[in-house]
């Protein structure tokens, strides 16, 4: 057993030097991925196996470092799709050849999935396109999206995988006629490297070798293709570029940085500098668990240890001397938005990218694209499955390089605050101008002096409740008592700020957001004046409630849920909108066609139905008093 094993020591040492490739396969429902796949799957084992031919017939049982050899657990997962109906997200798939290593992405066609395949896509060499030309001769609309998202995500190399050929009599017309329409769609977006392929996956037509049924293709059949395309080697000659995913102090004495080289290389004695904080030292050691390294380049983890101690936090990032990426809080992004509530501007999402996480906000929807024409359309929201270009507004300044010239370094995703759901993928593509004009102005008198001088605390009290409610008759009843104790407030009333401020909104849940946006910026500023600023508005919505709460310091926003029935606003009624929303004269009305997301958390909690005006502003009173308002 002495030579069977060192034969398999040799063969298995051959294998880790073989190159990967990354790739994902993506199409419309039953164009028939997993098919091609499990035949992908099935002739790599096949090709595998027969280097092990050998070996296989002097042991019966062959033994590598990771267990047993089962190929067969290599097409369980497909089978288990097929058998229980389901469609799972993302499956990814290892199998080999005597040539390559392959890890295949295979995401769903369903159009509710298209994240998935955002995903999948997003580490990819190369993707293979699937179009049923059966039936249909026409691109679909899923085809053309996936192609864009190929296209905006920059992966190289397109296969247009033309399947069922077999259905329609291995005609090389309809091949054809397929592939110049495809072909003009790539143009239009730039893709210059795409390969087609006629192919039936289901009985194995130019998967593995020339069919004979279309003796007119004389390109590679998919296999070989796939074993023999040039990858693109990792571009150690750009600079420097390592996100900090953790400060590394074990002992009093060691201080390292730990994280991924995303690009370049680094070696002892390079002089680095971090951003955003623009700090510079040099390398003195390259740390890892095998020990130090003379270099170490693109796609090692690794710990730096500096000659100096400096101030070094998770998200900044390690450069070489010179050709710095840059900083900006304002950028220009390109974005798929993967979730069923519409993307609203104005509304405050969280941005990691990276080893960053930070609040972002999405200032302006420049356009949207229409996938099928790739024309600009307008709009203000982005829905399910669009893509749209926008401009960003980020709560720290972030160094990144567009996505074009970096992967990691250009990629973001959006997060809900509330949910923590994954809603949105985006792509830097550049700084605004406006990021580096604009400069905060230090003022010399403080909120907490201009206050003092008013001899009180400045705060924000928040009203929030449907209409009816009795948010104004309490907030006005509020501000009454505190002007007669010589108290210093201001009172932003939602019909009143709509009549000029906010005149040009309405209230589509895009334009509640602004409305609620830029009235919490108006409140900020009156803090920083010094005053109490009594908001009543509907507020429908706890993600812009929240907003507003993160623009005060903690301690100064005061949530006020004027919580009433919806019969009990009905009855009331003031100004007779209940009646217009049920007779569907205003659209999107709070409680009826639109959404109250009631707080959860609320400071004060008045039942209005039950307590009289007076016993409710005692309340709010009291607390204020108690907090040293």
């Amino acid at each position: 057993m002495d030579a069977l094993e060192s034969r398999l020591a040799d063969y298995l040492k051959r294998q880790q030097h073989k190159d990967l490739l990354r790739f994902i396969t993506c199409g419309s429902v039953d164009d028939g991925k997993s098919t091609l796949i499990g035949r992908l799957l099935f002739e790599g084992k096949m090709l595998f196996e027969d280097q092990l031919a050998s070996l296989k017939a002097e042991s019966a049982r062959v033994r590598t470092q990771g267990g047993d050899l089962d190929f067969a657990l290599l097409v369980d997962g497909l089978a288990a799709e097929r058998e229980q109906g389901i469609t799972i997200d993302v499956a990814y798939r290892f199998f080999a050849t005597d040539k390559r290593k392959f890890i295949v992405a295979d995401t769903p066609g369903h159009e509710q999935y298209t994240r998935n395949m955002a995903t999948g896509a997003s580490t990819a060499d190369l993707a293979i396109i699937l179009a049923d030309v059966h039936r249909s001769s026409e691109l679909l609309t899923q085809t053309r999206r996936h192609t864009y998202i190929c296209s905006m995500l920059g992966i190289p190399r397109l296969v247009l995988a033309v399947n069922k050929m077999d259905l329609v009599n291995f005609e090389q017309s309809v091949f054809d006629n397929y592939t110049a329409k495809y072909i003009a769609f790539a143009k239009k977006l730039g893709i210059k490297d795409v390969t087609c392929i006629p192919i039936s996956a289901l009985r194995g037509d130019n998967v593995v070798g020339p069919s004979p049924q279309m003796t007119w293709f004389h390109g590679p059949a998919l296999l070989p293709y796939l074993e023999t395309v040039e990858i693109a080697e990792k571009e150690e000659k750009r600079a420097l570029r390592m996100p900090v995913q953790w400060v590394n102090r074990p002992s009093s004495d060691f201080r390292g940085y730990a994280g991924t080289i995303v690009s370049g290389a680094v070696h002892p004695n390079d002089k680095i500098k971090v951003l955003p904080s623009e700090q510079e030292a040099v390398v003195t050691r390259i740390v890892t668990y095998d020990g130090d390294l003379e270099g170490a380049v693109s796609g090692q983890a690794v710990t730096l240890v500096l000659d100096r101690d400096i101030d070094v936090s998770r998200g900044d990032l390690i450069c070489g001397e010179g050709d710095l990426p840059m900083v900006a809080d304002q950028l220009a992004a390109h974005l798929l938005w993967m979730a069923p509530e519409e993307m609203l501007p104005g509304r405050t999402y969280l941005m990691k990218i990276g080893a960053i996480t930070t609040e972002t906000t999405v200032t302006a929807l420049k356009h949207k694209i229409n996938i099928n024409t790739l024309e600009h359309t307008a709009g203000k929201t982005l829905g399910l499955n669009e893509i749209g270009v926008a401009n960003m507004s980020v709560a720290r300044a972030i160094p990144f390089e567009p996505y074009a010239q970096n992967r990691d370094l250009g990629s973001f995703i959006l997060i809900d605050r509330m949910t923590n759901q994954t809603v949105g993928m985006g792509l830097l593509d550049f700084a605004l101008r406006r990021a580096t004009n604009i400069h905060w102005q230090d003022l010399e008198v403080s909120r907490e002096s201009r206050a003092s001088q008013k001899g009180q605390k400045a705060g924000i009290v928040w009203f929030t409740g449907l209409s009816g409610s009795g948010k104004s008759t309490i907030a006005t009843a509020l501000e009454k008592r505190l002007f007669a104790l010589g108290r210093h407030s201001y009172m932003l009333d939602g019909d009143n700020v709509r009549h000029g401020l906010n005149r040009d909104l309405g209230f589509t849940d895009a334009d509640r957001v602004e409305n609620i946006r830029r009235v919490s910026e108006v409140a900020r500023l009156m803090v920083d004046a010094g005053l109490i600023v009594i908001v009543s508005f509907i507020s429908p919505f706890r993600s812009e409630r929240q907003m507003a709460r993160g623009m005060v310091r903690p301690g100064e926003f005061i949530e006020v849920f004027v919580d009433a029935p919806l019969e009990v606003c009905e009855a009331r009624d003031p100004k007779g909108l209940y009646r217009k929303a049920r007779r569907q004269e205003i659209p999107n009305f709070t409680g009826i066609s639109s959404p109250y997301e009631p707080p959860q958390n609320a400071e004060i909690h008045l039942e209005s139905s039950k307590h009289s005006v007076e016993d409710a502003v005692e309340e709010i009173f009291a607390y204020l008093e108690r907090n040293a308002f």
